[in-house]
């Protein structure tokens, strides 16, 4: 089975419109944008729409995986919890003729809207071409291997696969993690000693080979 994609919480966030639309829960990311053209201009659209690129876990139970639920004091029932108020796939409080229950499975628990993971954390690096005395800072995601950092970095160099990557003058194995390859996440241990993390960020080394080649 191919690796998942993982994305780091910035990633998501800049996916924040009706049009474009992501949230990450319980660890994972969605692309809401079909459920809102599916459901263009319908009210329940709002509450999610103000989460629009951000992480809605506190909705939902993480052992059951649902949303969560509480008993309505006026019924005594066993509802869903929506404090921001009732939102699609959400069945009204109280019967309805106008309630539709034929729609399968709620969209939280399709999991065709699935893009990927949210890292557990997300780091800095920074990558410098020795050819072109280039430098570019990335934010990456630390369950990524080297090869995946790779395709991030594709965007400000199509050459990138062209060069051998090293680090400290050893040479990396793209196949593993930064962490797998000696490049520890220290950030803890710099708010530890009140020291400026921005100031200590790793880098990573690309020499060029002559086997150029393009995506």
């Amino acid at each position: 089975m191919s690796r998942p994609k993982y994305f780091t919480a910035t990633e998501v966030s800049a996916h924040n419109t009706a049009c474009d639309l992501w949230v990450s829960f319980l660890g994972k990311v969605w692309d809401l944008s079909p459920l809102m053209e599916q459901f263009k201009g319908d009210v329940l659209l709002q509450p999610i729409i103000e989460c629009a690129g951000k992480d809605i876990s506190h909705w939902f139970d993480p052992k059951t995986k649902d949303i969560l639920t509480h008993v309505d004091p006026m019924t005594n029932c066993v509802k869903y919890y929506t404090p921001r108020g009732r939102f699609v796939h959400v069945p009204p409080n109280c019967p309805s003729t106008t309630w539709a229950n034929d729609f399968g499975r709620p969209w939280w628990k399709d999991a065709t809207y699935e893009v990927g993971l949210l890292t557990a954390k997300s780091r800095w690096i920074r990558i410098i071409n020795t050819l072109t005395v280039q430098e570019q800072k990335l934010e990456v995601c630390t369950e990524e291997t080297l090869a995946e950092i790779l395709q991030r970095y594709l965007r400000y160099n199509s050459h990138a696969s062209s060069y051998t990557w090293k680090h400290d003058g050893a040479l990396l194995d793209m196949s593993k993690t930064l962490s797998e390859n000696g490049m520890p996440d220290e950030d803890e241990e710099f708010y530890r000693c009140r020291m400026d993390r921005d100031l200590f960020t790793p880098s990573i080394c690309l020499y060029f080979n002559d086997d150029l080649t393009e995506f």
